[in-house]
């Protein structure tokens, strides 16, 4: 019934700094736990950061932990991801996803709503 779209990615340099939004329509978070994915082509979808809806509690995967940073606005119905430090590795279609789930939000699987994806794109 939510529909999410992600916005916000484009073309930076090693380095540099993108924040990306992703917007609900058709009904608020209220209730979901929702995380960032990314993606690239031949490669699974991957985990980036998540943030809980019942304690608020944020996660991220090893490979961005200090450089991104994930945030809710319940009133705006917008999870935001700022990236910092770039790298090429970075690069990626990255999702925004909800999940009603309490636990495994690292997890993939555990995500039942996405959007249609942005890209990222890094250069050297």
């Amino acid at each position: 019934q939510v529909q999410l779209v992600e916005s916000g990615g484009g073309l930076v340099q090693a380095g540099g700094s993108l924040s990306l939004s992703c917007a609900a329509s058709g009904r608020t978070f209220s209730g979901y736990s929702m995380g960032w994915f990314r993606q690239t082509p031949g490669k699974e979808r991957e985990f980036v950061a998540g943030i809980s809806w019942t304690s608020g509690r944020t996660f991220y995967a090893d490979s961005v932990k200090g450089r991104f940073t994930i945030s809710r606005d319940n009133v705006e119905n917008t999870v935001s991801l700022q990236m910092n430090s770039l790298k090429p590795e970075d690069t990626a279609v990255y999702y925004c996803a909800a999940t009603t789930a309490y636990i495994g939000i690292t997890n993939v699987r555990a995500y039942d709503t996405w959007g249609q994806g942005t890209q990222v794109t890094v250069s050297s």
